[in-house]
């Protein structure tokens, strides 16, 4: 068995920290551990962010879809990959 520390941690960090193994439990779909969710943000630091990281979490209404998507749609109309 490994050693084991205590540490402290303010009212608002523990509250985080409960926030962040709340969010693991829905993912993993079972009961999770404060000190698994330490480890699970320590793997990810250690990991780097990735840009797939930041999927859903933009909120954009359905007139903005629509306004950037008719953007990106005009723009690859345009695009002619044999000028230059």
């Amino acid at each position: 068995m490994s050693e084991v520390k205590a540490i402290k941690v303010s009212k608002e960090t523990y509250a985080k920290l409960s926030e962040i193994a709340g969010e693991l439990q829905v993912k993993l779909r079972r009961p999770v551990s404060i000190e698994e969710a330490m480890k699970d943000l320590i793997k990810r630091r250690e990991k780097g962010r990735k840009i797939s990281d930041l999927a859903g979490s933009w909120n954009i209404t359905d007139a903005e879809f629509k306004e950037i998507k008719t953007s990106i749609d005009e723009s690859w109309k345009k695009w002619n990959p044999t000028e230059q």
